[in-house]
């Protein structure tokens, strides 16, 4: 349970330079006070709720409303909700002493008093100020937001027989559910009622129209272009004239990130006051509006996305690596099959009558389908290079990002490299690396959607089918309860802006709003303390690396023929038929430049060693050790997984004697390569070691044989042992998975 709101704000013009239209905000009031010093941002909010400036108006404008988001100190983000309406500028005292001044002096130029007097000047014209309502929030209910401030401002100009302080009280000490599904219904005391929902997943970001928006003021290309800046930690910078616009395109844009979180700089609307913060080094993702939009093109290093335009802007400085291939073209092609359906049907002769176009929020939710589905495809098989070290007092969840790539071919690739390096991902490791933990949406469809998912590639239908039931999902999410009764609040009559209030906006009775604030806390602590609960579950792990299909396997990775001629060639070997071996030799070499041949070889050369050690002839040590050399001339420095991984505890295995007493090892003969001199390699293999005796102390080889795996048995509720404290060095990591 939590508040709805932390604080509300009145805010006003302040006072400004003489014969000048810009001010600043001046906090009027604030409630609750006494919580207010703990605020951490208590000097900030004047200056969002008008980003652009504070000025008088000549003309009374209507009531304006959006949503800016704040983080504090705590990487805690809080919705300041900011409704504005505007009201006329009285003069001052001193103002109408030195207007009076004015025309005297004028009217002693033309003549004094026996002069005939000039025309009656026309009167200044009005001017009016703005003032803003504030609602501070750590929850995201932008409707609510926009339905309590718009209640209390037709409370004030409508004249309604409502106290303000009532509802101002009730508002700060309503209390509604974090997540779950929960409904809730509130009323402020002014004849209204609310509907307040909460998601059934609270890791599932809310988007409600936003994606849908994005993508139609930028179109596809456009947003896949922000999509990998965002992910490759790049500057992005949205311009437009509503900030409304802004908050709505900031928001979509984290929605498409799912399941990683951006950690760096948000800031959906910024102040003009700020906009020195464009020239940060680090990188963000910031809206500004149109307005300042030549300070934005001093920036060389942004990437500058215009929403009323639809353009967006790459400097020729920045390079934003695209998706891999084919997941790009996959991408692009079901976007476009979502967003115009009608595309696939446009040049049939006889084509059928015309398809339904999902409603905004169901298209908002296929969009946001086809991400994850594309961060399913992405991050297929990742717990299976995750490693828990315990060198630490607190375990640390280490992800070998090495083997992640190098296992599906994508070592060279660009943008995924860039995706594992970044803050984004590392955070993800963090999060959802744990072992034990509730689970959602997206762990679902790693574990148990990546063979669909590959099996519907060709099939355009199927695609948008499983498009369709994860969009279902993410709407249930949002809206578990759809048939829910709507909101009933009061609203102001047309154009009621353009009358005259009967007075400004009142000082609201402080005594009476904390009155009606400390009454519910004292309530409050006397109910029992709300627990969440969450139902955590063992992670599924989806399938083994080896069972996802390389991307860049060729003809070499999946010819049966050859790798049976790598098994014959090594029978012949260690069967002394050395003739045969001789002549398979070159076939066995061109083989090996394929990863699946690379892999049979060091499967059956493990056949051969017994006890630890294979004392073969100089003959069959030069075979073996030509092959191995082989399969390692490839392996850069980044390749710490797989082949050499596999043969690392066969060239301490195979030798041949030399002389009496002296042995010669295979790794005399193989030393060379690059993959030996990182040291990341030597900690993997260290971390494998330690697997490998975890797994002899907990599981039979009967279920070694069968792939159980240490991260299943590690990641498994208090029922089963846990490594004793006395191991010794057993205790110092846990791999969860084995390369």
């Amino acid at each position: 349970m939590a508040r709805l709101a932390d604080y509300f704000v009145l805010v006003a013009f302040g006072p400004h330079p003489r014969g000048s239209g810009e001010g600043q905000g001046q906090i009027l009031q604030r409630f609750p006070e006494k919580d207010w010093e703990d605020n951490p941002f208590p000097q900030g909010i004047e200056l969002f709720c008008q980003p652009s400036g504070w000025q008088l108006c000549p003309e009374r404008n209507p009531p304006t409303f959006f949503v800016a988001v704040l983080t504090d100190i705590n990487s805690e983000r809080h919705y300041c909700a900011c409704l504005t309406f505007w009201e006329p500028v009285e003069p001052t005292q001193e103002e109408l002493c030195a207007r009076d001044a004015a025309e005297r002096d004028e009217e002693a130029d033309e003549g004094g008093p026996g002069a005939l007097p000039p025309p009656t000047p026309s009167p200044p014209g009005q001017l009016f100020a703005p003032k803003t309502l504030v609602l501070v929030s750590r929850l995201d209910h932008v409707e609510v937001f926009r339905n309590s401030l718009g209640l209390i401002y037709t409370i004030h100009v409508e004249g309604l027989n409502v106290g303000l302080e009532n509802v101002v009280g009730n508002l700060l000490t309503c209390v509604i559910p974090l997540a779950g599904g929960s409904q809730r219904t509130i009323s402020l005391g002014a004849g209204d009622r609310q509907v307040i929902q909460t998601p059934l997943a609270d890791s599932l970001p809310v988007s409600r129209c936003s994606v849908a928006l994005l993508f139609r003021q930028l179109g596809i290309t456009n947003v896949l272009s922000l999509f990998c800046a965002a992910l490759t930690e790049h500057k992005v910078l949205f311009l437009s004239r509503s900030y409304q616009r802004l908050s709505d395109a900031c928001r979509g844009l984290l929605a498409l990130l799912f399941p990683l979180r951006y950690s760096f700089t948000y800031v959906p609307i910024l102040p003009a006051q700020l906009l020195e913060v464009l020239s940060t080094p680090t990188p963000f993702i910031i809206g500004v509006n149109a307005a300042f939009q030549a300070e934005a093109q001093e920036l060389l290093d942004v990437i500058v996305a215009d929403l009323d335009g639809g353009t967006v802007t790459v400097p020729e400085c920045v390079h934003i690596p695209p998706l891999p291939e084919p997941l790009q073209s996959q991408t692009h092609s079901i976007l476009s099959m979502v967003l115009d359906p009608e595309l696939e049907l446009a040049d049939l002769a006889f084509p059928p009558p015309t398809t339904s176009i999902s409603s905004l929020k169901m298209q908002d939710k296929e969009l946001r389908a086809v991400f994850l589905r594309l961060f399913a495809q992405l991050l297929q098989g990742y717990r299976w290079c995750l490693h828990m070290v315990r060198i630490h007092p607190e375990p640390v969840i280490r992800f070998h990002k090495v083997a992640f790539l190098g296992q599906r071919g994508l070592v060279e690739d660009d943008f995924l490299m860039k995706v594992l390096e970044g803050m984004a991902f590392a955070g993800f490791v963090s999060e959802r690396g744990v072992p034990y933990r509730p689970t959602d949406l997206f762990d679902e469809l790693v574990a148990h959607e990546v063979a669909r998912m590959r099996a519907d590639e060709n099939h355009p239908q199927r695609v948008l089918r499983h498009v369709k039931e994860l969009a279902e999902q993410l709407y249930k999410n949002e809206n578990p309860y759809p048939a829910v009764a709507m909101h009933k609040v009061q609203r102001p009559g047309e154009a009621s802006h353009l009358r005259r209030a009967p007075r400004p906006f009142p000082r609201l009775d402080e005594g009476m709003v904390q009155w009606i604030v400390d009454q519910a806390t004292a309530k409050m602590q006397g109910a029992p303390p709300a627990v969440k609960a969450e139902k955590r579950t063992t992670v599924p792990s989806g399938p083994p690396m080896t069972a996802i299909v390389e991307r860049t396997g060729g003809l070499h990775g999946n010819s049966a023929r050859r790798l049976e001629v790598v098994r014959n060639c090594i029978s012949y070997v260690f069967e002394g038929k050395m003739l045969e071996a001789k002549k398979l030799l070159p076939a066995v070499l061109r083989a090996l430049k394929g990863r699946a041949a690379r892999r049979c070889l060091a499967q059956e050369l493990h056949l051969h060693v017994q006890q630890n050690r294979a004392v073969l002839d100089h003959q069959q040590f030069d075979f073996v050790v030509r092959m191995m050399n082989c399969c390692l001339q490839d392996c850069t420095s980044l390749d710490e997984h797989g082949i050499a991984a596999a043969l690392l505890p066969l060239v301490t295995a195979f030798c041949r004697k030399l002389s009496p007493g002296v042995t010669q090892f295979a790794y005399s003969c193989v030393q060379e390569h690059v993959v030996w001199s990182t040291p990341q390699f030597w900690e993997a293999m260290f971390y494998g070691d330690v697997q490998t005796h975890i797994r002899a102390l907990y599981l039979e080889p009967a279920e070694d044989r069968d792939s159980f795996s240490v991260y299943q048995l590690l990641s498994t509720p208090p029922c089963l042992p846990r490594l004793p404290r006395s191991s010794g060095p057993l205790r110092l990591c846990d791999p969860l998975h084995s390369l």
